[in-house]
């Protein structure tokens, strides 16, 4: 397979990439932090309405640009690039891929136009304890109630951009049931009675990670996206999507990185010549560059397979890219600090700006070790079934 961007993808790169320059780049990313504000309202609106990324992957029956996982994946490394505080992932990739995934016809025609117009931002509320995607760890419950309703309890953690969102998408139980089974998705307003959510303090204050608590929050039991016949299998392909979608933002983010190395080898002089000049300097960035190609390559082969390949394929392709995605975007990230010297890691650099991303997205959606642990078990190489894998922290 030969993979190439068309014109047409290439000009949404460069259109999503002029928006980010205009705005100020890491600047805008630097503004929004310091103001303790969940995104960028600004940047978002003309991302999503001016060009269409709010509905980029919603079907054209449902306002949204019927666009696939390969735009996907074109927008997102450019918002790596530029750390841009958007709630793109949370909305625009995992909502909408849940809401796919999991939601009826009806459903989807109700939930799915605001959200395609941006007029609303969704959240994927499923992780409790933080680590790996491990639906036995999920105790949130689903209680029936009197006139046809559902009482949501519990609490959900490390929720992107969840305490800004119009709507959360809420991973529930059924009670007594354990594991994977009676697990549903349920619709669940931003200003519903017995909600409470905030923003957490994280190491990475450019993405907003909330906690919700719900405390017997009251939905109709038609808010269960796709009814009894979803479950985890379909939370979990929304999941593999946000997956596709990161490692996609981890390469923008790394190139970036490599870019600020070279460019500080250039100008950056000792001894009278430029440091890029030294063979130890020179071999640390070409060791860079191809771990970033590397990492490119994983993850535009996910893009695509998670919109043309078989889904075993499509499983097993998002695994090799989340893990080596983030290991590389790390690694990039923790080797151009160490190129540039202390001023690195100094508040007026950005490198440490990357350098916090690179490290909060390794645990954001998973760990590493967890996916290479998962696709070890898909192709039968030994893994002890007793073996678990210890949650990495946020």
């Amino acid at each position: 397979m030969r993979f190439g961007f068309t014109e047409e993808q290439d000009e949404l790169r460069r259109s999503v990439r002029r928006v980010l320059d205009d705005a100020g780049g890491v600047a805008a990313a630097r503004r929004v932090m310091l103001a303790g504000g969940n995104h960028d309202t600004a940047t978002w609106q003309r991302l999503a309405r001016d060009l269409g990324l709010a509905g980029l992957v919603v079907p054209e029956r449902h306002g949204g640009a019927g666009l696939g996982w390969v735009e996907v994946i074109a927008v997102m490394e450019e918002l790596g690039r530029a750390l841009a505080c958007v709630p793109f992932l949370s909305s625009s990739v995992l909502s909408t891929a849940a809401i796919l995934a999991a939601g009826s016809d009806d459903q989807q025609q109700q939930i799915l136009p605001p959200l395609a117009r941006g007029d609303v931002t969704a959240a994927l509320a499923w992780l409790e304890i933080g680590g790996d995607p491990d639906p036995a760890t999920i105790t949130t419950t689903a209680r029936p109630a009197p006139g046809g309703h559902v009482l949501l309890d519990g609490k959900k953690r490390f929720v992107i951009d969840g305490a800004s969102a119009d709507l959360l998408l809420v991973v529930a139980r059924a009670p007594g049931t354990t594991g994977t089974d009676g697990l549903g998705l349920y619709e669940v307003p931003g200003g519903a009675s017995g909600l409470r959510r905030h923003r957490l303090p994280t190491m990475d204050a450019t993405r907003a990670l909330a906690e919700v608590v719900l405390a017997d929050v009251r939905v109709p039991e038609t808010s269960r996206l796709g009814g009894d016949a979803t479950g985890w299998p379909t939370i979990a392909r929304a999941l593999e999507r946000g997956q596709v979608a990161l490692a996609a933002e981890q390469v923008g983010a790394a190139q970036r990185c490599l870019d600020l190395g070279i460019e500080y080898a250039q100008v950056r002089h000792q001894f009278g010549r430029p440091i890029g000049s030294f063979q130890a300097i020179q071999h640390s960035l070409a060791e860079l560059f191809v771990m970033v190609e590397s990492a490119r390559s994983a993850a535009y082969y996910a893009g695509w397979a998670a919109e043309h390949a078989d889904p075993d394929e499509a499983t097993e392709t998002t695994a090799c890219a989340a893990a080596f995605c983030a290991d590389a975007c790390f690694h990039v990230a923790a080797e151009t600090i160490q190129v540039h010297g202390g001023i690195g890691f100094t508040w007026e650099h950005d490198a440490h700006l990357y350098f916090k991303r690179a490290r909060a997205g390794r645990t954001v959606l998973g760990s590493p070790s967890f996916h290479r642990e998962q696709l070890a078990r898909r192709l039968g190489l030994g893994v002890d079934p007793d073996e678990t894998t210890a949650p990495e922290a946020v």
